[in-house]
């Protein structure tokens, strides 16, 4: 009996400390974000594969009839000779097409695709995704910090004519779609005044550039990007500028605000270190999700520039219904959208502790 009551807390002790652990992880803000964020790819892929293959017309079904009709072979030999070309089994029910997509998805096999015989999904995606980070980015990071300067500007000399001007800037080109100042961008600098030629800037890179760390590269990177760069940075700067300007304006009427001034600080320590920071707080969480749609509605602007990102690629690809290549490029565009909103939440939490604690509470 005596040995009992002494090797039973020395047994139960270490099983109750592994729950203790794994509530409190579980409780935790980070852990909570990463299940959250797991299921959500989880659902927008089941949710994508199934749409996809939803869509009318197939590879499959364009490539038997064109057997059918040009050879004149019988349908049943037709099939066999789609199965073999594209190494699937057409009859195979829908659902057990799935669970195989997610297991090789899982495993980080993305496939190949099922018009371009031999070419991985994850080496197009290679290829091409670069040049939209590139394009959507530079664009992105110039219209979010020069858009919260002069929203900061527009806040302290509201009412003012400063105020006036880029508040009717910022509320045009805010509601015009992007791919319409793209093609005023065409039309106006390449057509009627002729300052840029477009001919030449179509696609990513000059042919015989070698992509490396040299001007030569980057400044035909820069070349070739510029009129994407371009359109991103107009359609994007005025949302930048009115969301700045309104929490601007919000943040001036706090209470800790004005105690900064009655204490005597500089007006550059509270704008930087009082006002800037707070109000720049709910612009974080837009700008991720800006980068995962615009990465997703690049294809428009893509296509009329004639520029080889991953959205052009994305556009082909629907045009021609490649199912795996669909499927893994709008895997890309879900990840990035998610995990652009699991680090920003990370990145608000950081900066305002009061996230985190009032999410534990």
């Amino acid at each position: 009996m005596a040995t009992t009551l002494s090797t039973s807390p020395i047994s139960v002790f270490p099983l109750a400390k592994k729950q203790s652990w794994a509530r409190s992880f579980l409780n935790s803000y980070l852990a909570r974000k990463v299940l959250k964020t797991l299921f959500t790819v989880f659902v927008v892929t089941t949710l994508t594969f199934f749409l996809v293959h939803l869509l009318p017309g197939n590879p499959i079904e364009q490539m038997v009839n064109q057997l059918v009709t040009v050879q004149g072979i019988s349908p049943k030999d037709a099939r066999d000779q789609v199965a073999a070309l594209f190494a699937i089994d057409i009859n195979q029910p829908l659902y057990l097409q799935y669970f195989e997509y997610l297991g090789k998805t899982f495993r980080g096999d993305l496939g190949n695709s099922m018009l371009s015989q031999g070419t991985t999904v994850s080496s197009i995606i290679l290829k091409f995704l670069p040049w939209t980070i590139f394009s959507v980015g530079i664009g992105l990071l110039l219209s979010f910090t020069i858009g919260m300067g002069l929203g900061m500007l527009m806040a302290y000399r509201r009412d003012s004519w400063i105020d006036h001007v880029l508040t009717v800037f910022a509320s045009i080109f805010s509601s015009i779609p992007d791919y319409l100042i793209g093609l005023m961008l065409i039309v106006w600098l390449g057509i009627q005044w002729k300052l840029v030629p477009i001919g030449a800037m179509r696609g990513s890179l000059s042919p015989g550039v070698v992509p490396g760390l040299n001007w030569t590269f980057i400044s035909d990177a820069f070349f070739h990007g510029a009129l994407p760069i371009g359109t991103y940075f107009i359609t994007t700067i005025g949302r930048w500028m009115l969301s700045m300007k309104s929490s601007t304006i919000s943040t001036l009427g706090e209470d800790y605000v004005t105690v900064a001034r009655a204490r005597g600080l500089k007006d550059s320590r509270i704008t930087t270190a009082y006002v800037g920071r707070n109000a720049s707080l709910p612009l974080f969480t837009q700008l991720a999700i800006s980068i995962g749609f615009v990465v997703g509605g690049s294809f428009l602007i893509e296509t009329i520039f004639v520029y080889q990102g991953i959205g052009a690629s994305l556009g082909g690809a629907i045009a021609r219904r490649d199912y795996t290549l669909m499927q893994g490029i709008f895997l890309v565009i879900t990840l990035s959208v998610v995990f652009a909103n699991f680090f920003a939440d990370l990145l608000y939490s950081w900066i305002d502790p009061r996230i985190k604690l009032g999410s534990q509470s």
